[in-house]
């Protein structure tokens, strides 16, 4: 089934346009309102925090007006972490849990993520239904004048959020003598995630925590973890750690400066959690992006690696469904389930600083498991329609797999949240990866 405001991730687009209009997004809190209420005794609840956009006033005052009219109580952070919101509805026996935010997009896009009341995203199912009902009579949806909603702020969403984080850790475990650089992306983070390392004992460097409401993810952050690496340089610092504007995600720099991506993040954390018998599942689970060098390296431990769609969500959902308790993207999104609900960008750091805490050896060794296979990855715009179909895109493609087969693996999707198509291909030969994902960008700039 076709999904109108739904994508990969939530519903996410140009702040104060549609989907992301005030009455837009006013209709969806009436919608999720009216699904998520419990209809039991007690007034059903949602809680919303956001990060740092200019438009997340605007958002989160059109989704209070919403569940408000829908009959909720309404309980709004502020400024928090994706993962803090997971957790949190959790905590406050909420209905319904909602992040404003557009992930690692500029200022000027923002987005709604939900959240059920055990803490997990949607499943498309429930997706559909909001949409039906955004689409529907939304004047039926309202409550009577005596059923509406109260709202308050919530004023220490984020000191619980830091105990929550430090928690994940054993509670001997201090970070004493490390000094770190952490790049919160001027977006949700900016406060908890510092307070977290330095309660750790960690010595902190603070960038990006300088929120102005348009500078969020601007040349900071996961997506751009260049003065991330000249600070790490500057003040000779152990480890960068680069959350992105909403912090479910997460980059290292080890103490030269090299970059350090998901799939090394997972393959140190499945390597101590297996050694200490942790890791369950007898593997950890993926998406299509993650580098062949991880799946051979897992295999050399006698764990196996699970491929998932693109997304976190998905990821979570095969997790859920064979039992495993580690799985991410090699974008970040590491997921820890004993933890959290979704992906957490500052608790996966501090599992990787556990490591580093413990064996007492540099990031740069810790932290480079496996050699990657050279991987190539290219996106091409395109204004709609379907370049995918077009016969000259798919003889491309088939001409690719076949000279790809046997050696490597190609990987074609349109993003699920910009109007992009990621070529995506990997293999031992360099060379011949660059090749096939030339032409098939090639195929595809000719069409689109």
């Amino acid at each position: 089934m076709t999904r109108k405001y739904f994508g990969t991730d939530g519903i996410r687009g140009l702040a104060n346009r549609a989907p992301m209009d005030p009455g837009n997004i006013l209709r969806c809190g009436l919608a999720a309102g009216k699904l998520f209420a419990n209809g039991g005794p007690l007034k059903p609840r949602v809680v919303i925090g956001k990060d740092t956009r200019l438009s997340g006033y605007m958002v989160e005052q059109a989704l209070t007006a919403g569940f408000l009219s829908a009959g909720m109580d309404v309980f709004l952070f502020g400024p928090l972490p994706t993962p803090a919101v997971a957790m949190l509805t959790r905590s406050l026996r909420a209905d319904l849990g909602v992040m404003i935010s557009a992930s690692h997009n500029p200022y000027h896009d923002n987005g709604i993520k939900f959240f059920g009341p055990d803490g997990y995203k949607l499943s498309d199912a429930q997706e559909h239904r909001i949409e039906a009902l955004m689409d529907g009579d939304v004047q039926s949806l309202a409550a009577a004048p005596d059923k509406l909603g109260r709202a308050k702020r919530i004023e220490d969403a984020q000191a619980r959020y830091i105990e929550f984080a430090k928690r994940t850790l054993p509670r001997s475990m201090r970070l004493d003598g490390l000094r770190i650089v952490v790049d919160c992306a001027n977006g949700a983070a900016y406060r908890v995630a510092p307070a977290v390392l330095w309660e750790l004992g960690a010595e902190v460097f603070k960038i990006g925590v300088e929120p102005n409401g348009f500078n969020i993810n601007k040349e900071c952050g996961s997506t751009a973890p260049g003065k991330l690496i000249d600070k790490v340089h500057e003040v000779r610092a152990d480890i960068g750690i680069a959350l992105d504007g909403d912090a479910d995600r997460v980059i290292i720099v080890d103490e030269k400066g090299r970059i350090v991506d998901g799939d090394q993040l997972i393959g140190v954390i499945a390597t101590s959690m297996k050694d200490k018998g942790l890791l369950t599942g007898g593997g950890v689970v993926t998406t299509q992006m993650s580098n062949l060098g991880l799946e051979r390296y897992l295999e050399g431990l006698g764990l196996k690696l699970e491929r998932a769609d693109v997304g976190d969500r998905y990821v979570m959902e095969r997790m859920r469904e064979g039992g495993y308790n580690l799985g991410g993207e090699q974008s970040g999104h590491i997921i820890l389930t004993d933890h959290a609900t979704t992906g957490d960008g500052l608790v996966a750091a501090l599992q990787l600083l556990s490591v580093v805490a413990e064996k007492k050896r540099p990031v740069s060794e810790i932290c480079h498991v496996f050699s990657p296979v050279p991987q190539i990855l290219e996106s091409v715009r395109h204004s709609g329609g379907a370049p995918l179909e077009h016969p000259d895109v798919t003889a491309a493609i088939k001409a690719a797999e076949k000279r790809l087969e046997g050696t490597g693996r190609l990987f074609i999707r349109p993003s699920g949240t910009e109007p992009v198509i990621r070529v995506m291909a990997e293999g031992d030969d360099e060379a011949l990866v660059r090749a096939v994902v030339s032409d098939i960008v090639a195929a595809l700039g000719a069409v689109v």
